[in-house]
């Protein structure tokens, strides 16, 4: 009982956490609102009205995350992640049935329970980050550039299964989250400058293949192509496919345009956005959504609550002794980050279409619901007080570095 009143007192109690719980519900609402106006004249309606319910399932879900002590959480990281690969390899067997496992936009991306799709991948990038926190906690073996291999194999993993949906946008959000992790944890930076280097060395070339290869030597799928290219054109100003493959980004960038400053408020935003038919107005594209109804102050002001929040989850983690927590809270801002510029990026012409949501904002049951999960640990995180014998932790010496046995 004593336990639980500790556990309640420390939770209640106001700390650096809270702000990042006040930003994401001053978000959430703000996406209502911006919901029920992208929704208005459109076959469904009442997704604002879902949005809601979507949130009372998740602030449950961030009670939940919020009790348990860290050790706990990290103890059963590595058997959520496995628990989480379960429900993607259930994903892409061909023998589950439709009415468990739907087909939208040719993605099998979601499993099909009584209160909500489930989304596998979006539960996938937080055990993720947990369960690589939780292994680079007493170590630094990935000093050396053998000892990024397990870092690298516990991403390769969820991100081979999720391009077999396939779901290329979501996989695209596991790289950055494990450099920042490995940064954060003190990995040399000449090892993943020359990891980064690759990488960008790879997407050019898969870029540059796209414009002169043949269809059979390509690695990215037809319709992958087709963003890169019609991004490309449209970034430079030939606009000739607007009616086709720019038609999402060319919608978005004008509706942004036309908000202006001030937004042209609900009614009239409303009316606009149904007459210009710009496609996942509620989804996706919310961001476009508002800075119609609100303008560039708007904007401005949701810009403001992400920074709020990614502040503080980088607050957490710089106060917390706890390596776990450290680890954990810079990887879910720089989920959070990558998502955000990812999404403003599509909505502004200046990166493809590859369906990545905009966290808090973009209507959807298991987002929602996988960013306050984020905004309960981190609450979890900043509430705890630091044990006082502890192992040392990855933090090293780099003039005294020796290697720690792996834990």
């Amino acid at each position: 009982m004593t336990d639980w009143r500790n556990t309640f007192g420390a939770l209640i109690r106001v700390n650096t956490g809270w702000y990042a719980m006040l930003a994401a519900m001053a978000l959430t609402c703000v996406a209502v609102f911006a919901i029920h106006t992208a929704s208005q004249g459109a076959v469904e309606t009442n997704f604002a009205v879902r949005h809601v319910r979507n949130l009372a399932i998740s602030l449950i879900v961030l009670v939940v995350c919020a009790l348990p002590h860290p050790k706990y959480i990290g103890q059963v990281a590595y058997v959520l992640m496995a628990t989480t690969l379960v429900l993607l390899i259930v994903l892409i067997l061909p023998f589950v049935p439709q009415w468990l496992v739907p087909t939208t936009n040719g993605v099998r991306g979601w499993i099909r329970t009584p209160v909500m799709n489930v989304q596998p991948s979006e539960l996938a990038k937080i055990t993720f980050v947990l369960a690589l926190a939780w292994y680079l906690r007493y170590r630094n073996s990935y000093r050396t550039l053998r000892g990024l291999l397990v870092p690298f194999g516990i991403l390769l993993v969820p991100v081979s299964l999720i391009l077999k949906q396939p779901d290329l946008g979501t996989a695209i959000l596991f790289g950055p989250v494990l450099f920042a992790v490995l940064i954060a944890a003190g990995a040399k930076l000449r090892h993943l400058s020359a990891l980064l280097a690759l990488a960008v060395l790879a997407v050019a070339l898969n870029v540059v293949a796209v414009y002169f290869l043949p269809p059979n030597m390509q690695v990215l799928a037809p319709h992958q192509q087709e963003r890169i290219v019609s991004t490309i054109d449209y970034a430079m100003g030939n606009r000739q496919d607007v009616q086709s493959s720019q038609y999402q980004q060319d919608k978005s960038v004008k509706m942004i345009g036309a908000g202006g400053v001030f937004g042209y408020g609900a009614r009239r935003s409303a009316m606009l956005l149904q007459y210009h038919r710009l496609p996942e107005r509620h989804n996706d594209m919310i961001f476009a959504v508002i800075v119609n109804r609100w303008g560039v102050i708007g904007g401005l002001v949701v810009l403001t609550l992400y920074v709020m929040l990614l502040g503080t989850m980088l607050t957490v983690a710089a106060r917390s002794k706890d390596p776990f927590a450290q680890l954990s809270c810079v990887g879910f801002a720089a989920l959070i980050f990558t998502q955000v510029v990812v999404n403003i990026g599509m909505t502004l012409g200046l990166l493809p279409i590859i369906g990545i949501t905009l966290p808090f904002l973009s209507y959807g049951g298991s987002s929602l619901l996988a960013s306050f999960a984020m905004i309960g640990l981190t609450m979890n995180f900043a509430s705890r007080p630091t044990a006082p014998l502890v192992r040392p932790s990855f933090e090293f010496d780099t003039t005294t570095e020796q290697l720690e046995p792996a834990a």
